[in-house]
């Protein structure tokens, strides 16, 4: 006879409840993702308008980061919480490791000095959707095979939802009360951005290698866990390899000759039409849909941080000439006096 008991034999084994399952999955990981890609933002909102605050000829652009709609920017979060979801694990790993040699690739051949400054700045804006793959990627490899890996993603989303939050408030207080608190020397927050909103970049760099780190060895993993045998795994890698090479010269080009938005919207057609081809000769049907998804997904976050790449692309920015010798700082050494000699 049936008893309450056995419900819990039979229930995890119906194939509904394992897609299910799997479908919240993927759900909170790519909240997860969205909340990391939400923490780099809201701070990287708060070094340019600190930049923007610290000198009165940038009050327009001060007022064009002030003015930011909660609405929209949870409406721009939500719908990239969704493309992250959505996206496949196959993809997410291969963006991952693109913009990884992307970066690297860069980060070599940048020079000491205010264009460094600028660059990195780039890479940070640029690097929000890879950012939210490489953490779906790298919850997906720690989680994968765990028993209550339900429960540890929720855990997981707690805490990222946490520290989205606590920089979100932070923006809000800066663009709100910065100006006040820093005349003032009232707040500590405001003056430890006052005087330390110049290592902010280091300390993100810092935070996103770590983040993408974790993301390429999970993107590895997640990808070989496909082939049976080494020469697939051979045949797979090596076009990959060429592609990714041939893509990453063809986009530094670009990006020297176009440095604007509409530069930036170029090289994400590229990179997707680069991959696309790929994958045509080596994928699969469904890693196809996956890769206009995080076309989709790209162009969502490139309108989500359009203002703070034009201030970017702006040579005179506060923020970059700070990281120069400012002539307040370097003093010019007072001229020797001349010695007087007593009369021989």
């Amino acid at each position: 006879m049936f008893s309450l008991p056995d419900l819990p034999s039979w229930l995890p084994g119906l194939p509904s409840l394992e897609w299910g399952s799997s479908l919240l999955d993927c759900l909170l990981r790519g909240l997860v993702g969205a909340c990391g890609v939400s923490v780099l933002s809201n701070l990287l909102r708060v070094y340019f308008f600190v930049g923007c605050a610290n000198d009165p000829e940038w009050r327009l652009q001060m007022d064009r980061l002030r003015a930011q709609w909660s609405l929209l920017e949870t409406l721009h979060l939500a719908g990239l919480a969704l493309l992250l979801a959505v996206v496949g694990v196959r993809v997410a790993a291969l963006v991952v490791l693109e913009f990884s040699l992307r970066a690297v690739s860069t980060l070599l051949t940048l020079s000491k000095g205010s264009q460094d400054t600028q660059e990195r700045l780039r890479l940070f804006l640029l690097c929000q959707y890879s950012l939210g793959c490489g953490l779906s990627c790298g919850l997906s490899f720690l989680q994968e095979g765990a028993p209550h890996r339900t429960l540890n993603l929720l855990l997981s989303l707690g805490l990222a939802a946490l520290l989205a939050s606590a920089a979100r408030r932070l923006r809000h207080h800066v663009c709100r009360l910065y100006e006040l608190h820093s005349g003032q020397r009232s707040c500590g927050v405001c003056l430890g951005l006052l005087a330390g909103a110049r290592g902010l970049p280091r300390l993100l760099g810092r935070a996103l290698a770590v983040a993408f780190a974790v993301g390429d060895v999970a993107a590895v993993a997640l990808i070989n866990r496909d082939f049976l045998t080494t020469s697939e795994a051979v045949r797979f890698w090596t076009p990959l390899s060429i592609c990714y090479t041939l893509l990453v010269i063809h986009m530094q080009e670009e990006q020297r000759q176009n440095p604007g938005m509409r530069g930036q919207v170029q090289t994400v057609l590229v990179r997707m039409g680069g991959l696309f081809v790929l994958l045509l000769t080596v994928g699969r049907w469904l890693d196809l849909l996956g890769l206009l998804i995080s076309l989709l997904a790209e162009l969502w976050c490139l309108v989500g941080v359009r203002t703070l790449l034009d201030l970017c692309h702006m040579q005179d920015f506060p923020s970059q000439r700070q990281s120069r010798s400012s002539p307040s700082q370097t003093q010019p050494p007072a001229p020797a006096q001349p010695r007087e000699t007593a009369p021989s």
